[in-house]
């Protein structure tokens, strides 16, 4: 499912940036920005998807539903048919594409889950999985951005919405068809509730002494449920657990749940504010990737496109890093990964913050190689007296590759890593929730590119805001990237040094008693 569905959003979404530009006659910077306000929402809307999943409806259930709401996105937006835009189409198309956003958020939210959740706890093909589910994702996304955004410059918009649609309803059939054979997720209540339970019982307990031994805590064993012991980090939260008087011996946590909490459900708690840090740390990564959605792109209009005796689409520009991607994403998994695991003893080859910072590095020195090309491209204009002309440069767009190479490398190593992190990371309960909070890395990133394109126009006195790039300062832009990018992963460091990584027990039952036993997670530190 995820590779046609992927196929649908991405091929929008890298063509949408030359549609403002060219036909709503948005200026360059807003053109950029309304692109990343609307991927930024698609993204953050994730959220919701996520607690729909394990609050009320299945992870199979939301991936339907969700699913059906960007089908019928993509039906609206396609009643356009993308011509010149007055107010009433315009409104047509914004409705349109925002309700795909809102269904794609929701896929996006449970269809990991719903993958992984087919493979057991220990099985070493469930870390196999993410690579391969990203895999998927990028295939779909290339023959959006080639194939159906080649459509839909040869032959129009409403072809290539045409195509998306029928290519998500046809996902949606797919998914469906093998409902008897998914292990479903049983829904165990809202987690943004035991949340904010933990939060109310302790500041309620905040005059209880501090807990001295787990004993004085609440906890209930169920069979086949998993335990979180007690950890050391923000103490102050275990007095939701502490067991007195006002209980009344209560053992049901079902019975009192603004009253008294188990340690597991405060566990819960503590997981999600120590994910905070690492997930506010990738941020500005994807604050890079939109400049390579939309800057780079125009960029790509004023060169020479022609590649092998073809002219390429300047919305087909994403393609490079997607190529790189899906030839380097199975030599990672194959390769890589069974030796790394021969050296380190740990299953996924690096643990998941190794890798989610490999990506960070990479992604800065994509910025810094960015800069270099831009000066480049700019002194070509100047050589060939071109600065002001709007015929192409004579410098092929391949230029641009090695900046969108290498940032698809980045992507490979964090984009998995991330969404591996928070699933594993997170609670039973939690799995949907944690995938989405994964994808609000993308959302914060898009909306902070807003924001930092604003203030540097402003900062700078116009760097970007002029609609000539040939008379821009984007290099300047693309090197101040790189430096912010270098600063914000020594941030990184010391959130991924600061983190702890769950350990779980599980209730089993076997020979009519319970017995418990402690799992590690096996990347554990």
């Amino acid at each position: 499912m995820e590779g046609l569905e992927n196929m649908a959003f991405i091929s929008n979404a890298v063509s949408l940036v030359t549609y403002f530009y060219g036909y709503m006659n948005f200026s360059l910077t807003k053109s950029a920005n309304t692109l990343t306000n609307f991927m930024g929402t698609s993204f953050l809307v994730a959220l919701f998807g996520g607690l729909i999943s394990d609050t009320y409806l299945s992870r199979f259930k939301t991936c339907v539903l969700f699913g059906c709401i960007e089908l019928l996105g993509l039906a609206i937006s396609q009643t356009t048919q993308c011509q010149a835009a007055d107010r009433g189409q315009a409104a047509i198309l914004f409705t349109g594409l925002y309700l795909v956003g809102f269904g794609t958020s929701g896929v996006k939210a449970a269809l990991p889950s719903l993958g992984a959740d087919q493979f057991d706890e220990r099985d070493s093909k469930r870390s196999s999985f993410f690579n391969w589910f990203l895999l998927s994702f990028t295939v779909g996304a290339i023959i959006g951005v080639t194939f159906i955004v080649w459509i839909s410059t040869n032959q129009g918009w409403d072809w290539a919405f045409g195509l998306c649609t029928a290519a998500v309803l046809v996902s949606i059939m797919v998914l469906s068809m093998g409902k008897s054979l998914y292990r479903n997720n049983v829904p165990k209540g809202s987690p943004l509730l035991r949340i904010i339970q933990v939060f109310v019982v302790a500041i309620r307990n905040r005059k209880l002494p501090q807990p001295g031994i787990e004993d004085e805590l609440h906890e209930v064993a169920r069979v086949h449920n998993e335990i979180l012991p007690r950890t050391e980090q923000f103490r102050f939260l275990d007095r939701a657990a502490i067991k007195h008087s006002s209980n009344n011996g209560s053992t049901s946590i079902n019975l009192r749940p603004w009253r008294i909490c188990t340690v597991t459900q405060v566990e819960e708690t503590k997981i999600i504010i120590r994910m905070l840090p690492i997930i506010l740390s990738t941020v500005f990564m994807n604050t890079c990737l939109a400049q390579l959605q939309t800057f780079t792109v125009q960029q790509s209009t004023t060169m020479n496109t022609h590649v092998l005796g073809i002219k390429m689409p300047g919305s087909s520009i994403p393609v490079i890093p997607l190529v790189f991607m899906f030839i380097f994403i199975p030599i990672y998994d194959c390769v890589f990964v069974p030796i790394a695991r021969k050296i380190t003893g740990i299953p996924t080859g690096i643990r998941y913050l190794q890798r989610i910072g490999v990506g960070l590095v990479l992604s800065a020195i994509s910025m810094a190689v960015a800069g270099i090309v831009e000066t480049r491209r700019k002194s070509v204009a100047r050589e060939h007296g071109m600065v002001d002309s709007l015929q192409p440069l004579p410098m092929n767009v391949l230029w641009l590759g090695y900046q969108y190479s290498i940032f698809g490398l980045a992507d490979m190593f964090t984009f998995v890593g991330l969404i591996q992190f928070f699933y594993e990371e997170s609670s039973a309960g939690m799995k949907s929730l944690g995938t989405a909070i994964s994808w609000c890395s993308s959302a914060f990133g898009y909306y902070l590119s807003s924001v930092v394109v604003d203030v540097v126009n402003k900062v700078s006195g116009g760097w970007l805001d002029n609609n000539n790039l040939n008379r821009d300062k984007l290099d300047y832009f693309y090197w101040l990237l790189a430096g912010m990018s270098v600063v914000n992963f020594g941030v990184y460091l010391v959130c991924a040094s600061w983190y702890r990584y769950k350990k779980v027990e599980v209730i089993y039952k076997e020979k009519n008693h319970a017995e418990g036993k402690q799992v590690e997670m096996l990347n554990a530190v």
